[in-house]
């Protein structure tokens, strides 16, 4: 189930700043049960491309282009928004608490570091004691871990499915699961674009990672365009076209660097209807190029406005893992689409446990930062 909710004026959004920081777990805890493991502390990366920076060799810095000098009035604007999801398909957030998060994926309970569960979990010890995996290990700058089995030995990946859509799930070293289900609200809103448009639409998935939204955009009936710089993540994303039997819907899976693809594609004259970004805070493309959040994303949010299409109905932009108001990206999304019209909606993605079953609400977890130009 997704919801939507803006706060009213006057309303403080939730989780403070909004920032998601590096999942530290606050205090030791007294004891090990698996609900109060100290968890890793990587960064939230995309298969291979995201870890903290090393003192190594320069690498190439990401390609320059002057910011375009917008003009007119900037859009309007809803604050604070706060889109909210209790599950869905194969997915729940079962509880929370002490620094760690407890998930229903298909058949498996996994609990995983989450560092803003400052609370104490609502179940018992037992029931996190027995999850199906946990993940564990060191907590060395790039977040490298290890999964721990406690009921018994499991696959590297299993079947599961969201907004109809089939995919894997994997237990990787970066804790991750080769899925954020925080995103589907925006993958719920894709959707319904696509579906009413009643016309050809082209998205551009930038930093797609495994794959899933460029496969419900693509079965909703868009040409799609899915770039990550990892092969392996672009690996993972034909996998799961191929366990759906999707080989033969409209994808282009590219490999390369985001910021040199779309400023080829900007030269090109190229147009998409909908463009989603999702960029990690660090990473590295493929030949060496870097990509810093904070430096770069002005700079990619102008190319991505001058490839919009004349009837665009999206810039949707998430940001993870970094200490900053969502106001800092709603301003430059204003800025961005200057003299556009239509609406900056920005705030958070938050998670909201529901137990057990499911289907019982509890406690919201606030995930990443958003922020979304509209037409109108």
């Amino acid at each position: 189930m997704v919801k939507h909710r803006e706060n009213r004026p006057g309303q403080k959004a939730a989780g403070g700043l909004g920032a998601k920081p590096r999942r530290d777990m606050p205090g030791k805890p007294p004891a090990k049960p698996a609900h109060a493991l100290r968890p890793a502390k990587p960064s939230r990366d995309h298969g291979e491309r995201v870890t903290e920076p090393r003192a190594a060799a320069p690498a190439a810095a990401a390609p320059e282009r002057p910011l375009i000098a917008r003009t007119g009035e900037r859009p309007a604007e809803r604050v604070p928004v706060i889109l909210e999801s209790l599950g869905a398909g194969d997915f729940h957030l079962i509880d929370t608490g002490n620094g760690l998060k407890l998930e229903q994926y298909g058949p498996y309970r996994i609990v995983r570091p989450e560092a803003q569960a400052l609370w104490p979990p609502s179940l018992a010890a037992h029931l996190w004691d027995n999850a199906d995996a946990i993940f564990t290990g060191d907590t060395d700058e790039d977040g490298m871990g290890r999964w721990r089995f406690p009921r018994e030995a499991l696959g590297e990946t299993w079947p599961l499915q969201l907004l109809g859509v089939d995919f894997l799930g994997r237990f990787t070293a970066f804790r991750h699961v080769g899925v954020f289900p925080e995103q589907i609200v925006h993958w719920a809103w894709m959707k319904e674009q696509v579906e009413a448009a009643k016309r050809p639409l082209k998205v551009l998935n930038l930093f797609g990672y495994t794959g899933v939204a460029s496969l419900v955009a693509a079965a909703a009936g868009a040409e799609v365009t899915h770039v990550d710089a990892s092969k392996k993540a672009i690996g993972w994303a034909r996998e799961n076209q191929a366990l759906g039997r999707m080989e033969k819907l409209p994808i282009r899976w590219i490999c390369e660097d985001a910021m040199k693809f779309i400023l080829r594609e900007e030269r090109r004259g190229s147009k998409y209807d909908i463009i989603l970004t999702d960029p990690p805070k660090f990473g590295r493309g493929p030949n060496g190029e870097v990509w810093h959040l904070f430096e770069h994303l002005p700079s990619m949010l102008d190319i991505c406005r001058e490839i919009l299409s004349p009837k665009a109905l999206g810039l949707v932009l998430t940001a993870y893992s970094i200490r900053a108001s969502f106001y800092s990206i709603h301003e430059l999304m204003r800025e961005t689409m200057r003299g556009a019209g239509g609406v900056v909606e920005s705030g958070e993605l938050v998670i909201r446990e529901a137990g057990l079953d499911g289907r019982t609400p509890g406690k919201a977890l606030s995930t990443s930062l958003f922020s979304r130009w509209v037409p109108k």
